[in-house]
């Protein structure tokens, strides 16, 4: 698995497992895979600051997401503490309750 956090032209952040779409026999990149995308926010409070992460079109079966490379910005890698939250959240991707609310709104504070 390579988890990175990847810039999208629209500005949005967004941590996936991440892997390269590819052509021809020169393996051309012509895009990327998100798996189990999640958008990535940070929140300033008063006392600290708290990173939220949302599936990334949580109205989608996809867990597999396509994006052309023209849309990617840079794809860097996660600090700890996203990492560590977005490994934690995933167990919980894309799942929802009886109830058909969709719980996607994971957090961690500093």
């Amino acid at each position: 698995m390579s988890i990175r956090l990847v810039l999208l032209k629209s500005g949005e952040e967004v941590v996936a497992d991440v892997t390269q779409m590819t052509v021809g026999e020169s393996q051309t990149v012509v895009g990327y895979y998100l798996e189990e995308p999640c958008a990535a926010k940070i929140y300033k409070t008063e006392t600290e600051n708290q990173i939220k992460l949302m599936p990334w079109i949580p109205l989608s079966k996809e867990k597999k997401v396509p994006v052309p490379a023209e849309w990617v910005v840079t794809i860097v890698e996660p600090i700890d503490q996203l990492l560590s939250l977005y490994q934690k959240s995933i167990k919980k991707y894309g799942k929802s309750e009886d109830s058909g609310v969709i719980e996607p709104d994971f957090t961690e504070s500093d």
